[in-house]
């Protein structure tokens, strides 16, 4: 039986957060004399020297209109690694909590975990990339605090199947954090629509994928208002700023846009898998639900460096559990994918 009250670390359920100028104003103003900021503006704009919303009012709205779940369901971070942390912080304790990962996976979780003296517990994945839930389930304990799920996993590509993603969530007394990065280049649809159903859920989206804005460092996490409302309490009182507020408002009325771009990713993605396939250095490639390929090659050292000294840029994944062997190479631009090509076809052991 999931109870949140039982599982949120005893510091944080007493913790009073800070309570900032602008949480302790409500309504409209016209002179701002509350927060000590610089009245006269800035050398570059006169629009940022003010703080920042600190519950991101405006942005939360639109993402709700995009999303189709109410404002008070939606945590906003500096990127997904702050929520990341925050989630960890908030419920797992120093030398006492775990959680459990699946890898290969996303290392934030691991690293988070390690920062904040969190054990982690590791299910590696079956062959075929997918969860091994038998030894999950023989990870967890009483101390068992979160489970980790990255679908479309990274650094795999693949999506995990849906029936085992929900057997976690109605048996697992903790909470199940589903992290969705690569959801809009896959088929399989959200979980954002089941938050209703489990209250232990946790689906974490960003800007930085599918809406072309990793720069600004903007990342969701959907869950229900009791935990959004622990995770505010925790946060930085001004986490996301000013400009990022307003470009990623901006963004956010170019749906059409963004899902015209996932069109062509996807498509080329496609291209670049075909066009891998017949290199005859390139031993398989993996099925892909995300914007980026896991290529296993016959020579994953020689080719990285050859590919390096042409001034193209791949992950080298050879050395991760399950991905011996593999380059983890992502979507470019036609241009970009060509060049690729081109210069894979030329390398020579």
């Amino acid at each position: 039986m999931f109870d949140l009250d039982q599982l949120l670390r005893p510091n944080i359920k007493k913790l009073i957060p800070y309570s900032s100028a602008r949480d302790e104003f409500n309504g409209e103003a016209r002179i701002f004399l509350d927060a000590n900021e610089n009245s006269l503006g800035s050398p570059l704009t006169k629009w940022y020297n003010r703080y920042p919303d600190p519950h991101q009012f405006k942005l939360k709205q639109a993402l709700s209109e995009i999303k189709g779940i109410p404002p008070e369901h939606i945590f906003l971070g500096n990127g997904s690694d702050e929520c990341i942390d925050i989630l960890t912080r908030s419920f797992c304790r120093p030398g006492l909590d775990n959680i459990i990962i699946n890898p290969p996976t996303y290392g934030m979780y691991e690293v988070s975990a390690a920062i904040n003296e969190v054990e982690v517990r590791k299910a590696r994945l079956l062959d075929n990339f997918q969860l091994d839930l038998i030894h999950l389930e023989n990870l967890v304990d009483e101390h068992t605090k979160i489970i980790w799920i990255c679908s479309p996993n990274n650094p795999t590509g693949n999506a995990f199947d849906r029936e085992d993603i929900e057997m976690l969530l109605n048996n697992f007394s903790g909470i199940v954090v589903v992290d969705e990065a690569y959801i809009n280049f896959s088929r399989h649809r959200s979980f954002i629509q089941e938050l209703t159903e489990y209250p232990n859920l946790v689906v974490m989206h960003t800007l930085s994928k599918a809406w072309g804005l990793a720069g600004l460092r903007l990342g969701m996490a959907y869950a229900s208002s009791s935990i959004v409302e622990i995770l505010n309490k925790v946060k930085p009182p001004y986490n996301i700023n000013q400009a990022t507020q307003d470009l990623a408002l901006k963004a956010l009325g170019e749906v059409d846009q963004v899902n015209e771009m996932i069109r062509v990713i996807v498509r080329m993605r496609e291209e670049l898998k075909m066009k891998l396939v017949a290199l005859p250095h390139v031993l398989k490639v993996y099925v892909s639900d995300a914007n980026f390929l896991l290529v296993r090659v016959d020579s994953p050292d020689a080719i990285y460096g050859y590919l390096l000294d042409r001034q193209i840029v791949v992950r080298d994944r050879s050395r991760v559990e399950l991905c011996e062997g593999c380059l983890r190479i992502t979507v470019g631009t036609e241009r970009e994918n060509d060049e690729l090509i081109n210069a894979l076809a030329k390398f020579s052991a």
